[in-house]
């Protein structure tokens, strides 16, 4: 176990790297005034003794290692537009912490019932409430969030009597947009663990369990969703992180001030720097909660060994 978490480790590191690399290569070929906040009144002297300045006349590769270097130092720079001069550590800080407050919020109401739903499916599969399960999953994967984010927003606003955007000092004004998070969740859980209840009760240990009279609801609960929840396992680690890291549509769209609002921000801006960083972070996010997951599943099922080959004994 040791060891293989120790090479998915260093597969992510590389990974993340290689990530890195090729996103601050991208990224460098944005046009220059990302760079300034009063590009529009510089010289082409003023502009070259800038970028000299902060090191964007050295070669790519000596760029990239520096910003990697700096990266695990802790030090992302400092923003050229956003927040003029202002360090992005300290700019992002408190926008961590919001979008952790949402993110795990969604989380707590999105998994309990989307496990919730994918149970009651599987149990009366080809009955009403599979049909009517199947129906809301079709319709939150289908049809576009803008969509339904608008409905909630109004409709939930006027029943509820609460504000349309977020509001740190009114907990109220967090649950429409917590209900907009959690609504794909509910319907990714609930389909995929379906599936595979559905899968584990087909197989032959179950029928001969049922043929040798054991109860169904115990072969349900001891046997067909504690084994179908494992593949969950692995999802769950980077639906977590995900989620913290804030739903980009949905904290504009709420005004929530959170990580995803602030990426549109600096989109809208221009500020390389800040973008560059942010996306490096989001990428890690998931790096981090796939290798989460892998670990994670190992731990869970004691029956899935790492160490051996496939097909060996």
């Amino acid at each position: 176990m040791l060891k293989y978490s120790l090479k998915r480790l260093a597969r992510s590191l590389l990974t993340l790297l290689i990530l890195i690399t090729v996103i601050f290569i991208l990224l460098r070929f944005m046009p220059e005034e990302g760079y300034f906040n009063n590009y529009e009144k510089m010289s082409p002297t003023q502009i070259a003794v800038g970028l000299q300045k902060m090191g964007l006349k050295d070669p790519l590769y000596v760029q990239v290692s520096r910003f990697i270097v700096n990266l695990f130092k802790g030090d992302l720079g400092v923003s050229y537009r956003y927040r003029v001069n202002s360090p992005i550590a300290s700019i992002i800080s408190p926008k961590i912490s919001i979008s952790v407050k949402v993110g795990l919020i969604s989380m707590a109401v999105s998994l309990p019932l989307g496990f919730l739903l994918g149970i009651i499916m599987a149990r009366y599969k080809g009955k009403i409430w599979d049909a009517i399960g199947n129906a809301y999953i079709v319709f939150i994967q289908a049809v576009p969030n803008a969509v339904y984010f608008i409905f909630i927003q109004l409709y939930g606003s006027t029943w509820l009597n609460i504000s349309m955007l977020y509001k740190e000092t009114d907990w109220k004004t967090l649950i429409l947009p917590v209900v907009s998070l959690a609504l794909p969740s509910i319907s990714s859980y609930g389909m995929w663990l379906r599936r595979y209840m559905v899968d584990e009760s087909n197989k032959d240990y179950i029928k001969l369990a049922l043929a040798k009279g054991v109860p169904t609801r115990r072969i349900w609960s001891h046997h067909v969703f504690r084994n179908a929840v494992v593949p969950m396992v692995n999802l769950i680690p980077g639906s977590l992180l995900m989620t913290i890291s804030g739903a980009i549509y949905t904290e504009s769209y709420y005004s929530i001030p959170g990580m995803g609002g602030l990426l549109v921000d600096v989109i809208k801006r221009q500020d390389n720097n800040m973008v560059i960083v942010l996306v490096v972070l989001f990428a890690s996010v998931g790096i981090v909660g796939l290798l989460l997951g892998d670990i994670l599943m190992a731990i869970v099922d004691p029956r899935i060994s790492f160490s051996k080959k496939e097909g060996s004994r």
